[in-house]
């Protein structure tokens, strides 16, 4: 394999949806963040300085025909797991719905699964001092099932897993965060 190809591979897979079947686009914007914009402190961890853990305020349109519910999830593959850092994961908002504010207010059905720190909420951005950048992929999935059918109690991952096969559409924002020494 040329080194051409395996910068290529490894470029890929540090975009999240890279690997995933194509889905249509559709807006998705925020009052809090625009897409490649530093997250404010607001949606930082409270264990950082000002961190709130606030969730988005997150607003979308555009989505495809046929859409029955949306998943929300927040991601960071630059995380240094091995396996990124789910920062949030929502599951069956209803598809009458087009947005969620800040602090999320779920709508009657729509449920949080645990992140990656095992609690059911949304947990801000707190890459470690010196890392360099990461990047939180703020993601709507516009879905063809009314409930994806995923336990409270599952993980991100299994979320992502689940919905693969029913993703109509994706819109994505991406905001970054640094924490210099």
């Amino acid at each position: 394999m040329s080194g051409t190809t395996r910068k290529a591979r490894h470029d890929e897979r540090k975009q999240p949806f890279a690997r995933l079947p194509e889905a249509a686009s559709f807006t998705v914007t925020s009052t809090t963040v625009r897409d490649g914009d530093t997250w404010q402190p607001a949606q930082w961890s409270s264990g950082a300085p000002g961190g709130k853990d606030l969730s988005p305020q997150l607003s979308w349109s555009g989505a495809p025909t046929g859409t029955k519910s949306y998943a929300v999830t927040v991601y960071d593959p630059d995380a240094p797991t091995g396996s990124g850092f789910w920062h949030w994961a929502i599951a069956n908002i209803p598809a009458t719905t087009t947005s969620l504010p800040e602090g999320a207010d779920l709508p009657a059905g729509a449920f949080q699964l645990p992140n990656d720190a095992r609690l059911p909420r949304y947990i801000g951005a707190a890459p470690p001092a010196g890392h360099g950048e990461h990047r939180y992929f703020v993601t709507v999935h516009a879905l063809d099932a009314d409930d994806i059918g995923v336990a409270a109690d599952a993980t991100p991952a299994l979320l992502g897993f689940t919905i693969a096969g029913h993703i109509l559409g994706r819109a994505t924002l991406v905001a970054t965060v640094e924490t210099v020494q």
